[in-house]
């Protein structure tokens, strides 16, 4: 079984979302991040044992301001923490899943990550995280 990791919210501005999110959650901002290999700035919040990840893009071509131009600020993915995240790859491919990436790389709050694509998944983003 899954557990979920995080749930990603792109935003247009963090200046703007941390604030707003500390209000809904009545929680601190516990950790900003840039991951510069997405082209991203992140903020986490943590309710209960699932944190909230809010991406602002650092580059006007990248991969959340596409996101956001497309379908406006909001939902873009949920994460799931798996313990071994090589075997969970494979065992996704073979059940015919598509991967967006092949190996595992480095992503925000020092967890290896890979994508699942989307049109697989009824349409969600699906990041599996791993703990380095």
């Amino acid at each position: 079984m899954l557990k979920t990791e995080h749930i990603g919210i792109a935003v247009k501005d963090l200046s703007i979302s941390i604030p707003l999110f500390e209000k809904l959650l009545n929680s601190p901002c516990y950790k900003t991040e840039m991951v510069e290999t997405e082209k991203v700035n992140t903020a986490f919040f943590q309710q209960g044992e699932t944190k909230i990840e809010l991406l602002e893009s650092t580059d006007p071509n990248g991969v959340i301001a596409k996101f956001i131009e497309r379908k406006g600020e909001g939902l873009h993915h949920i994460a799931f923490d798996v313990a071994d995240i090589k075997a969970e790859m494979k065992r996704l491919q073979d059940e015919g899943f598509v991967l967006l990436n092949q190996e595992p790389k480095k992503g925000a709050d020092n967890k290896l990550v890979c994508f699942l694509h989307p049109k697989g998944t009824n349409g969600v983003l699906i990041e599996l995280c791993q703990s380095m």
